[in-house]
């Protein structure tokens, strides 16, 4: 799993801590979010520090701080990614199904800070990718509970810093519920599509490297669009008063797995110099007001 992917895991995770409406799954009474931080405009912000591979494909490990932005102002309301942010431009109302539609940025380092490789690290960075584009999804409230929700969502991103210069698609499933007052989890499960110049920029070896390095990395044409990565993250929140409906401060723990797939998966950066096999975790701070 790429740095990229780890952030917008913990993102997710500091997301999941503002709809939460909590209440125990017991005997207690129902939870009135009217007078809660969250029924008007509020704004979360926070730091974490992630473990995860140092590129998508890689086995070297690396540490990399997260900074997170999530919240809702003046009906608008926004969403952490990996790198950037996503606004919804489309009020919901937390019951029956909701919908999301607005635009969502991010920036794209793989491959260009912290390699570990030697030999993947001789063929020079990579430019960092600006992605943009559209950002859309449904939820379905109250599925299993009151509080819970499933959601159903996408993002479709074209770069525009003239890196890999692509197009790139991030479905995704999530699945939360509060597990007590003071504590949310969300399961999710996702994955990424990407046009034939992301494969090209991020998973081919010219002859040329191949030959710069020594052959270490046998020269790969990868053979056009495909699915680069499919995984799972486990998120859970836990509020430091006991309240997730007051805000305040809130501790954020993230783990996952991910599987490399196709063309990503049979590249040398992967199949030689690192693993398919990508695991990852997290841990934040955040604060709600």
């Amino acid at each position: 799993m790429s740095s990229y992917s780890i952030k917008a895991g913990l993102a997710l995770a500091a997301a999941t801590l503002a709809p939460a409406a909590a209440n125990a799954q017991g005997g207690e009474e129902p939870v009135d979010m009217s007078n809660s931080v969250y029924s008007g405009d509020y704004l979360s912000v926070g730091v974490g520090v992630a473990v995860n591979p140092s590129y998508l494909g890689s086995d070297d490990y690396v540490f990399t701080p997260l900074p997170i932005v999530q919240g809702s102002l003046g009906g608008v309301g926004i969403s952490p990614r990996g790198g950037g942010l996503a606004l919804d431009f489309v009020s919901n109302s937390g019951d029956g199904v909701d919908f999301d539609l607005g635009v969502a940025a991010r920036l794209r380092a793989n491959r260009n800070t912290q390699i570990k490789d030697e030999v993947v690290a001789s063929l020079g960075k990579l430019n960092k990718a600006i992605e943009v584009g559209p950002t859309a999804g449904v939820t379905f409230n109250k599925v299993l509970n009151p509080y819970d929700s499933l959601t159903v969502s996408t993002d479709a991103a074209w770069d525009i810093n003239g890196a890999h210069k692509g197009f790139v698609l991030s479905p995704s499933v999530t699945y939360f519920t509060p597990l007590s007052r003071g504590m949310a989890a969300s399961l999710s499960v996702s994955t990424e599509y990407a046009d034939a110049k992301f494969q090209d920029y991020y998973f081919a070896v010219s002859p040329a490297q191949s030959l710069a390095t020594g052959g270490e990395l046998p020269a790969f044409q990868p053979s056009g669009g495909g699915f680069t990565r499919a995984g799972v993250t486990l998120l859970t929140g836990i509020d430091l008063d006991g309240d997730l409906t007051n805000g305040g401060f809130a501790l954020i723990v993230v783990g996952g797995y991910s599987r490399v797939l196709g063309d990503a998966a049979e590249s040398p950066f992967t199949s030689v110099r690192g693993s398919k096999d990508q695991f990852f975790g997290a841990f934040g701070v955040g604060y709600t007001f």
